[in-house]
C-alpha cells in the first residue's frame, strides 16, 4: 500500500454547529462519488467515514466500463487512467482442463471498454480529491456515525460516537452491507450457495492480462491478474469453512497447487492462515430505500454476490441516479421528502435483474460445480459457443461491464 498522505482530512471542523444540505454516512464508493456530484451542483457536502485513511484491504478493485464512462462524462478518465492500473480486456475460463474465451469487453460503445483493475484505495482518493475542487464539500475522516437524529417525525442528521451532531437537509446511509440505518426497511434476503478464501500468489509479469476462472469438479477458482500477482478467490460451499481449516492449511496449500501451473507459486504467498482472508457472500436488497430525510444506497441497499464482481460498479450508479434525481430540486429548495422513492424506482428493476442473473449462475453453475464428485470432461455447450462465435463474448460482456439501465452524469454543476 503507498503511504497515507493525511489522517484527518478536514480535522479543523472542530467548533460551531455543524449542519450541511447533505451528510453521507460512510465513504465508500457509492458515498464518495455521491460527495463528488452533490458537492459539484452546489450543495454543502459533509462524508463523514470511520476510517482515518482509505489504506485498507478491499475485496473489490474492480472498475468496470460503466463506471469508467461516467468518470469520462465528468472530463477526469485521462486523469484517473494516469494511476497505476491493469487492463483486462478479455475473460477466460478453464473448465475441466478445457481453455475457453467467454467475455470480450473491446467492442462495447463506451469511452474505455475495458475493466481498470486499480487499488480502491487509489480510486476513492481519486474521487476524493475530484470532490474537493468544490469549495462545498467537506470530508471528515476519522469519524463514525452512531445514530440518526429525528426531528418532526423525519431524519435531521446524525450524531457521531464522539457526541456531536451534524444536521442535514437529507442524509444518505452508504456505510455497506452491515448497515446500522436500515432498521425497519422491509427486505428481501436471497442468498448464497458459497463463500470465498481471498489471497495473493506472486507471478510473473505479462504483456496481456490473463484473469481468468478455474472450473473442476468440487473446485472453482478465480485468478485476477495484478500484473506481478493473482489476487485469487478459492471458492467453496457455504458454512464449510471450518471444515476446510480443519484439513489443515498444508492441504489447503496442495488444493491451491493442484489448479494448475498459475498457483506453482503458491507457498511463495501463503505461509499461514493470516495470508488468507474469509469473504462470507450475502446476497439481499431493501424494497424500500428511503424514510423522510434518509436515503440508503449502495451495499447498504443491496449486498451482491462476487459475481461478476459488479457490486461497486452498481453502488456508484446508485449515486449518480441520487444527484440525478435529487440535486437540482434540492438546489432549488424543494421539499425532498416526496422524491426520496423516486431513487429506488429507478435503480430496484437494475439491482432486480442483476441478483436474478446471479442467483441463476449460482443454481446452474456454482452450487452443482462445488458439489460435483465425478470428472468434468469438459466445458458445458453454453461455454464452448462463447469460444467458438466471438461475437456472441459480447452478450456477458455488456451485462457486467455496462450492466442493466446504466446511468449518465445528469446532475447541475454550479459554476
Amino acid at each position: 500500500m503507498p503511504a497515507s498522505r493525511t489522517t484527518i482530512a478536514d480535522s479543523s471542523w472542530t467548533t460551531g454547529e455543524k449542519s450541511c444540505d447533505v451528510l453521507i454516512l460512510g465513504g465508500g464508493p457509492a458515498g464518495m462519488m455521491a460527495g463528488l456530484l452533490f458537492a459539484r451542483a452546489g450543495l454543502d457536502t459533509v462524508v463523514v467515514e470511520k476510517h482515518r485513511d482509505f489504506l485498507r484491504d478491499f475485496r473489490g478493485d474492480t472498475v468496470h466500463p460503466s463506471t469508467l464512462q461516467l468518470i469520462h462524462e465528468l472530463g477526469l478518465l485521462d486523469a484517473l487512467l494516469a494511476r497505476p492500473h491493469n487492463k483486462v480486456e478479455t475473460i477466460g475460463a478453464r473448465i475441466g482442463g478445457q481453455p475457453v474465451e467467454i467475455v470480450d469487453f473491446r467492442h462495447l460503445p463506451v469511452a474505455a471498454p475495458f475493466i481498470a483493475l486499480m487499488p480502491q484505495w487509489d480510486f476513492l482518493d481519486f474521487v476524493a480529491d475530484a470532490a474537493r475542487r468544490y469549495p462545498t464539500f467537506r470530508l471528515v475522516q476519522g469519524c463514525e456515525a452512531e445514530t440518526l437524529v429525528e426531528a418532526d417525525g423525519r431524519v435531521a442528521g446524525a450524531r457521531m460516537q464522539g457526541g456531536e451532531t451534524i444536521a442535514a437537509r437529507l442524509t444518505i446511509a452508504s456505510d455497506g452491507r452491515d448497515s446500522r440505518f436500515c432498521s425497519g426497511l422491509p427486505a428481501t434476503t436471497i442468498g448464497a450457495p458459497m463463500d470465498v478464501f481471498w489471497f495473493r500468489i506472486p507471478k510473473a509479469p505479462a504483456r496481456e492480462n490473463d484473469s481468468m476462472g478455474v472450473f473442476d469438479a468440487g473446485r472453482i477458482f478465480v485468478l485476477i491478474d495484478r500484473g506481478d500477482y493473482w489476487q485469487c478467490a478459492f471458492v467453496f460451499a457455504k458454512g464449510t469453512a471450518e471444515t476446510v481449516h480443519s484439513e489443515g492449511f498444508d492441504a489447503f496449500v496442495a488444493r491451491v497447487l493442484a489448479v494448475g501451473p498459475e498457483t506453482a507459486r503458491a507457498t511463495e504467498g501463503l505461509r499461514s492462515w493470516d495470508d488468507v482472508k474469509l469473504l462470507t457472500v450475502t446476497v439481499d436488497r431493501l424494497e424500500r430505500w428511503h424514510r423522510p430525510g434518509l436515503l440508503v444506497i449502495g451495499d447498504a441497499a443491496h449486498a451482491m454476490s462476487p459475481i461478476g464482481g459488479v457490486g461497486i460498479n452498481l453502488a456508484i450508479q446508485d449515486a449518480v441516479a441520487a444527484a440525478n434525481l435529487l440535486a437540482a430540486p434540492m438546489r432549488a429548495g424543494e421539499d425532498i421528502d416526496p422524491l426520496l422513492h423516486r431513487v429506488r424506482d429507478r435503480r430496484h428493476r437494475a439491482v432486480q435483474l442483476t441478483q436474478r442473473m446471479q442467483r441463476l449462475v449460482q443454481d446452474r453453475v456454482i452450487a452443482p460445480m462445488l458439489s460435483r464428485e465425478d470428472a468434468v470432461s469438459g466445458a458445458p455447450a453454453f461455454a464452448r459457443l462463447l469460444d467458438r462465435i466471438p461475437m456472441l463474448r459480447r452478450i456477458p460482456a455488456r451485462i457486467i461491464g455496462l450492466g442493466f439501465r446504466p446511468e449518465h452524469i445528469q446532475s447541475p454543476e454550479a459554476r
